[in-house]
């Protein structure tokens, strides 16, 4: 039985308990209305001058005006967005280090590489959907092939007697790769590149006999007259490219491969931290000049939420896996 000093001295604890706990759920919440207080961290998980470095640097600066402070952009590239990825599921989840994610980061590179270090569903929460990235299939400007069906026939009559070229396993360049190889019983020789602007520069030169590469990376080429298109990847024609035939109107019925950008953050962040940037990366992202420069690069705008967006995720590694499966490979 509790002697009257005991229980004096237990009532006196569990009042410090309690004024404890009220003041760290006080400080939290603080903590979330005070939110941002301090620069934010977005990082982008490949080299400086692609889709995604474009992405998170326009997206930053009107960030920036929005919440009325610093937001940083920070390359960290490497094993197709791997590394950078296994930084922020590791960083502290406060809502001040985000980045750029993509359909290799947060769906495909789990059926890749065996020791992830993350896992794009439980260590992510989604925030935003940037838009959608429809690649060409682009071949030298003198090459022989002027049609898909071109391609097609060839590979028939010489299975892997073409080459491909492709930023790595799992980006889109090899999965439009893969995708048109299951979908036409045949197999290419894929070429594997540091970066996409030496793949183009090879494409040109004639070592490589195409590449499915973003619109925003090959255009200077196309420009130039030094590669021509013979198809795009998306299920409808680009704006940009009126007269170039979807791979699925040129003879490989249902093809469609479209890369994403998006924007994550690691699971534990407070919901309404997630819930200001999902609606003020929304409201970025709708705006009308936001929007235009996005076009520029390759960016069809999309701007749904997080809860949206998490749906779309989940969607699209289901698609994949079975491309994966179909296609017989494994992760290493």
């Amino acid at each position: 039985m509790l002697s009257h000093h005991n229980i004096n001295f237990l009532f006196k604890l569990i009042g410090v308990v309690s004024i404890g706990l009220f003041l760290n759920l006080a400080q939290a919440q603080d903590s979330h209305s005070n939110w941002p207080s301090k620069p934010i961290k977005y990082v982008v998980p490949f080299g400086n001058g692609g889709v995604s470095d474009n992405v998170a640097r326009l997206l930053a600066q009107q960030l920036s005006t929005k919440l009325k402070q610093t937001v940083v952009v920070e390359n960290k590239p490497g094993v197709s967005g791997i590394l950078g990825t296994q930084l922020v599921a590791k960083s502290i989840a406060d809502g001040y280090t985000i980045m750029g994610g993509t359909i290799t980061t947060h769906a495909v590179n789990p059926f890749f590489a065996k020791n992830l270090g993350y896992n794009p569903v439980s260590d992510f929460v989604p925030l935003a959907m940037v838009g959608t990235v429809s690649n060409v299939l682009v071949v030298p400007a003198d090459s022989k092939f002027n049609h898909v069906q071109d391609l097609i026939q060839e590979l028939k009559r010489n299975p892997e007697g073409l080459t491909y070229g492709s930023a790595g396993a799992g980006t889109s360049q090899h999965l439009s790769g893969q995708l048109f190889q299951s979908m036409t019983n045949t197999k290419m020789r894929q070429i594997i590149y540091k970066g996409g602007s030496q793949a183009m520069t090879d494409l040109a030169g004639g070592q490589l006999d195409m590449i499915f590469e973003t619109y925003a990376a090959a255009r200077p080429m196309i420009e130039a007259k030094k590669v021509k298109v013979l198809g795009v990847t998306s299920s409808k024609r680009l704006s940009e490219l009126p007269g170039v035939p979807t791979i699925s109107e040129a003879g490989v019925p249902g093809f469609e491969m479209q890369s994403w950008q998006g924007v994550f953050a690691p699971a534990a962040v407070p919901a309404p931290i997630v819930e200001k940037l999902s609606k003020d990366l929304s409201e970025v992202i709708n705006i009308p000049e936001v929007q235009e420069k996005l076009r520029a690069m390759g960016v069809e705008p999309d701007g749904r939420g997080s809860a949206k967006f998490a749906e779309f995720q989940r969607s699209e590694i289901l698609k994949w896996e079975k491309v994966v499966s179909d296609a017989g490979i494994t992760a290493e």
